[in-house]
């Protein structure tokens, strides 16, 4: 984060010609559990992890907002005045339906500058789309003066995912990325909007990011077509989201339901009560029954969600077939699915072995290459030091 940071002042006087007023760095996210569980309601329980986005901005006296991606390698400018709506290039969207948000709530944007850098790989499912609204967020935070509440924040750079993005994600990334805490998962309750603090900071256990570089494409539609099962689901049942649904009531109700609707469902209901399983097995250092959800979350987003494919499948075999012997707890894959990211809790000891293995194992049977980091639990959202001498 701190090579991002100098990168993006230092590209940004060289831009404009003056230091940045400020640098701000948003985390992206890993889900431990909880797929597709927060736009019904439920349970997820993510952590923020120590790969970012970066903004390097300050004002420019203008009613202009100049961006410039050091990832895309693309600038953008866009007008403050009046209204605003989709533009180019693509990423620019995300800030723009950010600006917007602000706006809708009353608050004058000034012109502004930013550079943008990234360390979080883009489509990977490591929420990278949120952490760029976030820290868009906080620095207009700074910009205007004012903090905003963490809660109208998270919602105001979901309402922009949703608007400018076209995705109808639910609130765990942005909420990860603002309320992120050192050490710790939080087991976030999707209808009243709480998260409670889950410790992760035993140091004999470490969290594996396993990237398949597959890239997801979530606004192409399968994510909407799940989405809108789970809410066809709730309306036959009369309840307002899948988290008021047992496994009991499903059951009754298969006659009515389409077969693909009944498997839908029935991953939203059981994957809450793996999450919540999983969330006191952390607690209570039981590590056997964290693998074992792990496993059962990643089976039943294959079978029953169908948004698995057959490198994350891969993936998941190859820490099956490594087990608990050689130091694997579990794994599964992590975010949206398409494609992406797999998550492992692993024995720190065996952190090199498993790594080694796994990479070389993913390999033989894709004949593709995977990027496999480590992280630690990570704060939110944060301000940086300007680097002013860069």
């Amino acid at each position: 984060m701190e090579m991002a940071a100098r990168r993006c002042s230092k590209l940004f006087r060289r831009c404009f010609g003056q230091p940045p007023g400020w640098v701000v760095a948003a985390p992206g996210r890993v889900n431990l559990i909880g797929e597709h569980t927060d736009y019904n309601d439920g349970f997820v329980l993510p952590m923020a992890i120590e790969r970012h986005v970066v903004l390097a901005g300050g004002r420019n006296f203008t009613r202009e907002a100049t961006l410039h991606s050091l990832t895309a390698g693309e600038t953008a400018s866009f007008s403050l005045r009046g209204k605003l709506g989709l533009g180019d290039p693509a990423w620019s969207n995300y800030i723009r339906g950010v600006v917007a948000g602000f706006q809708q709530r009353g608050w004058h944007i000034p012109g502004f500058n930013a550079v943008i850098d990234s360390t979080l790989p883009y489509g990977g499912g490591l929420a990278s789309s949120a952490a760029l609204e976030v820290a868009a967020a906080t620095l207009l935070e700074l910009i205007g003066g004012k903090p905003l509440d963490p809660v109208e924040k998270a919602l105001l750079c979901q309402r922009a995912e949703h608007d400018f993005a076209g995705v109808p994600c639910g609130i765990m990334d942005q909420f990860a990325s603002i309320l992120g805490c050192q050490d710790q998962a939080l087991l976030l309750d999707c209808r009243s909007r709480t998260a409670t603090a889950v410790p992760l900071g035993d140091p004999s256990v470490t969290v594996l990011i396993i990237n398949t570089h597959v890239r997801h494409r979530l606004a192409e539609g399968e994510y909407a077509k799940r989405r809108a099962r789970c809410e066809e689901v709730a309306k036959a049942l009369a309840v307002a989201a899948l988290r008021d649904i047992t496994l009991e009531d499903l059951d009754a109700a298969r006659p009515r339901l389409e077969p693909v609707a009944f498997r839908r469902a029935r991953h939203v209901i059981t994957e809450n009560g793996r999450t919540l399983r999983m969330a006191a097995a952390l607690r209570a250092s039981d590590w056997e029954t964290v693998g074992e959800m792990m496993y059962a979350s990643h089976d039943s987003l294959r079978t029953d969600y169908e948004v698995s494919c057959r490198e994350l499948d891969a993936v998941v075999n190859i820490a099956r077939s490594i087990g608990t012997g050689q130091g694997m707890i579990g794994c599964r894959m992590t975010g949206a699915g398409f494609g992406g990211c797999a998550v492992s809790l692993i024995r720190s000891e065996a952190a090199l072995h498993i790594t080694r293995k796994m990479a070389q194992a993913y390999e033989q049977e894709t004949r593709d290459s995977a990027s496999i980091f480590s992280s630690r639990p990570a704060a939110g959202a944060r301000t940086l030091e300007a680097d002013n001498d860069a």
